[in-house]
């Protein structure tokens, strides 16, 4: 059998990764199947009235630096934001963030004149200073983490909007682990989360932006990933619904044809990957099944003429828990300012998320209305828009639960030779979790070739080989 690599699901990290190996081996015998119209994923755009919108992520951290690593690469130009510093949802208005560095407080005065909190939730805030660390000897969830050092208030209100918002879950489900292990680094080094902040929020001064994208818009990474790829490599269209072993590799089934492999990568929703594993890899199809999803939405608003002025100087908020029906908005207009957009006030509200995935049931004009309402209530915008579009992204987010890590270990190792996990899932939710570990797969699908062909002790660094 050739050296054949199939890569199954064409959203980023299927892509990235079938670019990592072409770029190692321009002759590889490659294709990437996508079940979809279009490759791309949640990587793509939607038209509200006259205008073309992101209609996933509009944006990479730039601090994670391999999905900006990646456009670069590619030849595609970035542009920062226009605006900084972003505001909270309270029940007195909106409140501009304190210093912060990951949601948590920065600066003891900036804490202490924060409106967003009761003078009770700040003084309870203000004894993380003064309580000692506990030793961590076995994962906590990240929202008791959080309530441990800071209180329930000033959790539930500042740190979990941000937080949890990033992955549209809870807090207290949430691993710090595989979510941020940096906090329960700051315990231990600093004493505590506050002390931690202030320290990395010091260290990450004159480090650039925090976000990044392409000019172009983030829909320009997966048709720049497709064009690098190659004429014919990626089939959309093509939802493969079985992976059999044969041979030395496997047989995949798409539809009326089929496709023989030396190495699989399977790129799709870890529900989805379980489904068609379930004869080849019996043991890692039910680990797959043990990662939650949540469904999420994005909510397109264009206002008229005249209305870009009611928007702060300011990149969007965060929403509490059950606060608001959306989870977070931002101000396109003022973070990614189009000459298209004109005087145009331009937001894009979050939907769904752990616990209020029923929102997105409701019709879409339902849901437009009830976003715009509660956004006239905060800002001096109208009642409606004069275009919108609401985008739903089913079971689109996994969640990195306590002993996500672990589950994620017993799927890789229970996958048979030849066969390899990619995307969101696993090792992060982001476009450069997704890019980085593209590349890692990469990496250890070449030396699954090599070994076939080679022998496994050539000495040969993998890093080199993908690069």
């Amino acid at each position: 059998m050739s050296d054949r690599v199939v890569v199954v699901g064409g959203g980023v990290a299927g892509l990235a990764t079938a670019y990592r190996l072409i770029r190692a081996r321009p002759d590889l015998d490659l294709t990437v199947l996508e079940s979809a119209p279009a490759p791309g994923g949640r990587l793509t755009s939607v038209a509200v009235g006259d205008l073309e919108l992101d209609a996933g992520p509009d944006s990479f951290v730039a601090r994670k630096p391999w999905a900006v690593d990646l456009c670069r690469e590619l030849g595609l130009a970035l542009v920062e934001p226009a605006t900084s510093g972003a505001y909270v949802w309270t029940d007195r208005g909106l409140a501009a963030m304190p210093p912060i560095a990951l949601g948590v407080p920065a600066e003891v005065d900036g804490l202490v004149r924060w409106r967003g909190l009761s003078r009770l939730g700040r003084t309870r805030a203000l004894a993380d200073l003064i309580r000692k660390p506990r030793p961590h000897a076995e994962e906590e969830a990240l929202g008791a983490l959080l309530r441990r050092r800071l209180g329930d208030e000033a959790t539930e209100l500042l740190v979990a909007p941000l937080l949890a918002g990033l992955y549209a879950g809870d807090v207290d489900r949430l691993g710090i682990r595989s979510t941020f292990p940096e906090l329960a680094g700051w315990e231990r080094d600093f004493g505590g989360l506050i002390r931690g902040a202030k320290a990395a929020l010091r260290a990450a001064k004159g480090a650039g932006p925090i976000f990044l994208r392409p000019a172009d818009g983030v829909p320009s990474l997966p048709r720049a990933l497709v064009d690098a790829i190659g004429p014919g490599r990626v089939r959309t269209g093509s939802p493969v619904t079985a992976v059999a072993a044969e041979g030395a590799g496997f047989v995949l089934r798409a539809g009326d044809l089929e496709f023989s492999a030396r190495a699989v990568v399977v790129a799709t929703p870890a529900f989805t990957a379980s489904r068609f594993l379930s004869d080849v890899a019996p043991a890692a199809s039910g680990r797959l099944t043990e990662i939650p999803y949540v469904s999420t939405g994005v909510v397109h608003l264009v206002y008229a003429d005249g209305t870009a002025d009611a928007l702060p100087q300011a990149t969007g908020f965060v929403v509490p828990r059950g606060k608001a029906p959306m989870t977070a908005a931002t101000f396109l207009s003022r973070k990614w300012p189009e000459p298209s957009f004109g005087t145009r006030a331009v937001v894009r509200c979050f939907v769904g998320a752990v616990g209020f995935e029923d929102v997105l049931d409701a019709p879409d004009e339902d849901i437009v209305s009830a976003v715009c309402r509660h956004l006239a209530a905060a800002l001096p915008l109208p009642a409606h828009p004069v275009a919108s579009a609401v985008v739903r992204w089913p079971r689109s987010m996994p969640q990195y639960e306590i002993g996500h890590l672990e589950r994620v270990a017993a799927i890789e190792g229970s996958l048979p030779p030849g066969i390899f996990v990619a995307g969101n899932a696993y090792h992060g939710v982001g476009v450069a979790d997704a890019v980085r570990g593209a590349s890692d797969v990469g990496e250890r699908v070449l030396a699954h070739l090599a070994g076939r062909r080679e022998g496994r002790d050539r000495g040969m660094d993998r890093t080199e080989r993908v690069r």
